[in-house]
């Protein structure tokens, strides 16, 4: 049954299939939400059903990719942070380098989790994290939509819309991004540079390899809208 549109977007929401037990509204829903909006396949089907889909599809993957290509893609798009961090520790061990121990397990988890574009700020109860880039998408959207309608709809950008609470994802500080502070040898910037590239492209092939072995489980499945 074709239901899904897209390799990426699938993946997002099925690895978010883990990360139902918290109070807030889960990433799936959202974006079932949003898929329901645009009158996606979504919008035919109950949201309990398409997330049945989602937790089939879970299982699937994790039974059926090899352990290494599970691990990079829950550390890399999973929302459930126990089990992202535990992935980005299996990958940890499974690089090869001859960069020391600090700067591997810095490097992997930059990669994991990427440094955020924004603004954080600290208001009471915890942290908020403001993306800049997001917002001027969805003002420049709005606008957009204004002009469409001859300027009689006025289209507001919530707050809501690009402020994420700290709570819903692993907010790292912003220090943690400094590669000065993954060497404590001092080695020169063109080293540590050589380093955390290979880092990367190790995990980037390894993420790839990932994402063409699920394409293929997804195609198998016949899960999206033109293999129905």
């Amino acid at each position: 049954m074709g239901i899904y549109k897209d390799v990426m977007g699938t993946l997002v929401r099925v690895l978010a299939a883990d990360n139902i037990d918290n109070s807030t509204k889960q990433s799936w829903q959202k974006l079932i939400d949003a898929d329901r909006r645009q009158g996606g396949t979504g919008s035919t089907i109950s949201v309990r059903d398409k997330f049945d889909y989602d937790c089939c599809l879970h299982a699937l993957l994790h039974s059926h990719l090899a352990p290494a290509q599970w691990d990079v893609l829950v550390a890399k798009y999973s929302t459930h942070k126990a089990n992202k961090v535990d992935s980005i520790g299996r990958l940890i061990s499974r690089i090869q380098s001859p960069a020391p121990q600090l700067f591997i397990y810095k490097a992997v988890t930059a990669w994991a989790i990427p440094k955020l574009k924004g603004v954080q700020v600290a208001p009471r109860g915890g942290h908020e994290v403001v993306c800049r880039s997001l917002r001027d998408d969805l003002e420049h959207a709005a606008v957009g939509k204004m002009i469409a309608s001859g300027w009689k709809t006025e289209v507001k950008v919530e707050r809501g819309q690009y402020v994420k609470r700290s709570t819903d994802m692993i907010v790292l500080p912003a220090e943690f991004y400094d590669m000065n502070t993954w060497d404590l040898e001092g080695k020169p910037e063109s080293t540590r540079r050589r380093w955390k590239t290979g880092i990367a492209r190790c995990l980037e092939r390894l993420e790839e390899q990932a994402v063409v072995h699920a394409t293929e489980i997804f195609d198998r499945e016949e899960i999206f809208i033109d293999a129905a």
